[in-house]
């Protein structure tokens, strides 16, 4: 038996969020590595979002999970335990996505793709002295996904456990997303297994954080006409074309949604063109704003600012149309193109990229050189979207129509958003679990 340490290395938070966002929800993909080698071995999961790491203990083995931003401080702890003779996996989306931008020396093992497809025979080699530099994993079928582990999560330290994912990555290849580099899968989860985990929550409200929820609608249908008979409420991301989709849309009420993540990104077609978001068409946004809110669903809309073709004038105008359409809750970014991706691979090209430190691409600085406005100005009207949408003037304009919402818009747009430092002490002082189940409660009221 081994003794395997998995990190979550600290994000860097952007001037938008609070400690919130760092306490949102347990890292799933490590809870995955966890139950998959479980049975043969000694597992501990510390997230450094939540508390310091202890960097005094001797792991056999340490993963380490990495976005783009946590890059840096991921190879300072790989440091630390290499230098005590510990190897160190490094894995995760960057790694997946951006392999070749990973130095010699850094990391003993490169892990890429699936920890299913790789971590069993990690920890094999591992027992047999032959580690190898890199891992691959091979396509996944759906057979092949493990559940994560959730009784491993302290619930005292999230807002939300209560999470669950019906499936791996997005059919699209929008390019600034991961999901445009190489090694990239789309592929639904067994519905009797989502089921079984939704069950084991025992909870009336459930977060679906997949990439794209209804990148099938074939298999959406089928799990949504099965997820009825639990009764429960539900929020989850889904690329737009699900909103032209009306009987799609009814099944998603009548199963319990309350809320859609989408990305918008941009209403200049020629901006969301330019990065192949195809499924994207900013003439008929309005429609399928209409066709969720008649259903009464509420809208979390992501823009991406900075595409070519964005100026000064960009920031009002997406401003003006959020209030006109009432989205209820938005969350905005600076384009960032993450190594690995088209989006990168065309500004390195064209010789736009301004910095390579890494932890700054995390969608709150300007990393590149906008093609129609300067980064100065690019980062000023960021921050002032998120000033100007959650000021009370706007709060009150965009309040929905149906009373039966108003409660979770306005626990969001107040206690997340306008007062989210507040939220966040009081958090510190009862745990976000309490507040979390505050919320659960809220949410509740909607119909």
């Amino acid at each position: 038996m081994a003794y395997v340490k998995l990190i979550m290395p600290r994000m860097h938070k952007r001037p938008v969020d609070t400690d919130l966002k760092l306490h949102m929800s347990p890292p799933l993909g490590l809870l995955t590595i966890a139950n998959i080698i479980r049975d043969r071995h000694e597992i501990r999961i510390e997230n450094e979002n939540i508390r310091d790491i202890d960097l005094t203990d001797s792991p056999d083995i340490v993963g380490i999970s990495i976005t783009v931003d946590a890059l840096p401080r991921a190879i300072e702890i790989s440091k630390a335990y290499r230098a005590k003779g510990i190897p160190v996996v490094a894995g995760g989306i960057h790694i997946t996505t951006a392999l070749n931008t990973i130095e010699d020396g850094l990391f003993d093992v490169l892990c890429v793709g699936a920890a299913e497809g790789t971590w069993p025979q990690i920890m094999e080699d591992l027992e047999n002295g032959c580690l190898k530099k890199i891992y691959r994993c091979r396509k996944l079928t759906t057979g092949d996904i493990v559940s994560p582990a959730y009784d491993l999560v302290d619930h005292r330290d999230y807002l939300y456990c209560n999470i669950i994912h019906t499936s791996r990555g997005c059919p699209f290849r929008c390019d600034f997303c991961y999901n445009s580099g190489n090694d990239q899968q789309f592929i639904n989860r067994d519905i009797d297994v989502v089921l079984d985990e939704i069950r084991m929550l025992n909870k009336k409200h459930i977060m679906i954080i997949d990439d794209n929820f209804c990148g099938n609608p074939k298999w959406t249908r089928e799990f949504l006409k099965r997820l009825k008979a639990l009764h429960i409420r539900w929020n989850a991301a889904v690329s737009i074309n699900a909103a032209y989709d009306e009987e799609l849309l009814d099944l998603m009420k009548e199963s319990g949604c309350q809320g859609l993540f989408i990305g918008f990104e941009s209403i200049n077609q020629n901006a969301v063109s330019n990065v192949h978001k195809v499924q994207n068409h900013t003439d008929t946004y309005e429609r399928a704003i209409r066709n969720i809110h008649d259903r009464g669903i509420m809208i979390n809309a992501s823009f991406v600012f900075g595409l070519d073709g964005d100026t000064k004038d960009t920031f009002k105008d997406t401003l003006d149309w959020i209030v006109k359409n009432k989205i209820e809750t938005v969350t905005s970014h600076i384009l960032t193109p993450y190594p690995g991706t088209k989006l990168y691979d065309r500004m390195k090209e064209e010789g736009r990229i301004l910095t390579d430190d890494l932890s700054l691409y995390n969608t709150a600085n300007v990393v590149y050189k906008p093609s129609d406005i300067s980064p100065e100005d690019l980062y000023k009207g960021y921050l002032g979207m998120y000033k100007k949408i959650y000021s009370f003037r706007n709060i009150i304009r965009r309040i929905p129509e149906k009373k039966d919402q108003r409660a979770a818009y306005l626990m969001f747009n107040l206690f997340y958003r306008k007062f989210g430092k507040l939220t966040d002490a009081l958090c510190k002082l009862i745990t976000y679990e309490r507040i979390g189940l505050w919320g659960e409660t809220m949410s509740k009221y909607m119909k």
